[in-house]
């Protein structure tokens, strides 16, 4: 019996000492900026952003909640992806022109925003506020103290270049924007939630930073017989 017990004590002695090694790795949770620190980054980010110039692809999506027509905004626009190309010259200069499903033109060198619609020939005229839900990307030629002043900034990741902006405002055209930048200091996408209950998710592609645009672009006039709207 002895015999019998040193072996069965050796065979599971042999087992445990050849059993593998489980390893546990533990990942330590992100670590956010604090509201003031998440700030001064994007600022950071914006004040080396002087001019831009990228190709975008937009769509726009419906919670499933009932959501109301909006100046700029109509029901063809949800659950399409629209492609084209935008350039940024900051302060306050931006371009926005759709190319495919349909042509579009936005653009701003100020307080106004022109959007023309060449198969309608009509322009509409309107504040910069009033097209920043439909055009997120307006925010990157924007004034940075402004910006500053009207958002609060939230960084989920210290070491990312991802911020979150949230409209101290409380009667806003949108809930939040998130922006991320690549590590050369290139907008990669942004996400925008309204108050509609939309989603606009915008990624950029090719994007080209500090690059010289001549500020023509920016200037827009009428084509004559457009049939001018002001909102």
């Amino acid at each position: 019996m002895n015999m019998l017990r040193k072996t069965f004590c050796a065979a599971v002695l042999g087992a445990v000492t050849l059993a593998p090694v489980v390893s546990t790795t533990v990942f330590a949770a992100p670590v956010a900026a604090s509201e003031q620190q998440a700030t001064q980054n994007l600022v950071r980010q914006l004040t080396n952003l002087h001019s831009l110039s990228a190709n975008f692809e937009q769509t726009t999506k419906s919670n499933g909640k009932k959501t109301v027509q909006k100046k700029g905004l109509t029901a063809q626009h949800l659950n399409q992806t629209f492609r084209g190309v935008m350039k940024v010259a900051r302060p306050g200069k931006f371009f926005w022109e759709t190319t495919a499903p349909s042509k579009q033109t936005i653009v701003t060198t100020g307080k106004t925003v022109w959007i023309y619609d060449p198969d309608l020939q009509q322009a509409v005229r309107q504040s910069l506020s009033d097209q920043v839900a439909n055009t997120p990307a307006l925010l990157l030629s924007g004034n940075t103290s402004q910006i500053m002043q009207s958002y609060r900034v939230s960084q989920p990741d210290h070491s990312k270049t991802y911020y979150t902006l949230t409209p101290k405002a409380k009667d806003s055209a949108f809930q939040n924007l998130s922006i991320s930048f690549s590590a050369n200091g290139t907008p990669t996408f942004m996400i925008l939630n309204d108050s509609l209950g939309q989603t606009t998710t915008v990624r950029f592609s090719n994007a080209a930073k500090n690059v010289s645009i001549p500020a023509s672009i920016f200037n827009f006039t009428p084509p004559k017989g457009t049939d001018i709207i002001d909102q």
